[in-house]
């Protein structure tokens, strides 16, 4: 085979320190926007972004030169630098973050997901979100990190 293809998407989800309401509907496109931009600086495909006030979920297309826990950490320092700057000067995000695999034909069904937070987040907290997720996905957590 001539050349190597690839198809690695990510669902990546990344809460602020304590899950503060620090992005608010104000400057939040703009900050989806430039975590857009910063991914596509960084090599990756941005397929989608949203949030609500307490976190920010992405649907990334990597290549096979990313490591994942890399790629994170650069996006999150960039969006720290950013928010602190054009929203709230006291945003952090936590140290942690999610990350699930999407196969192609799952892609539309997440990104409609990513699009939409607004709805999701009506009817239940990000937290209890992040343990459906990661329910559905096998992942074993301690529900302390939750409370």
């Amino acid at each position: 085979m001539a050349t190597t293809y690839l198809s690695l998407n990510y669902h990546i989800v990344t809460a602020t320190k304590d899950r503060r309401p620090w992005i608010a509907p104000s400057w939040r496109p703009r900050f989806h926007e430039y975590l857009g931009g910063t991914s596509r600086g960084l090599e990756a495909v941005p397929l989608a972004i949203g949030g609500v006030a307490d976190h920010v979920h992405l649907l990334i297309g990597l290549r096979a030169t990313h490591r994942l826990s890399d790629f994170v950490r650069e996006l999150k320092k960039a969006g720290v630098c950013w928010a602190v700057r054009h929203g709230d000067p006291a945003f952090q995000w936590q140290q942690s973050y999610a990350a699930f695999t999407v196969g192609t034909s799952q892609l539309e069904a997440v990104r409609a997901y990513v699009l939409n937070q607004e709805h999701h987040h009506a009817p239940r907290s990000s937290a209890e979100e992040l343990q459906d997720f990661l329910r559905r996905a096998g992942v074993s957590y301690d529900p302390k990190y939750f409370e």
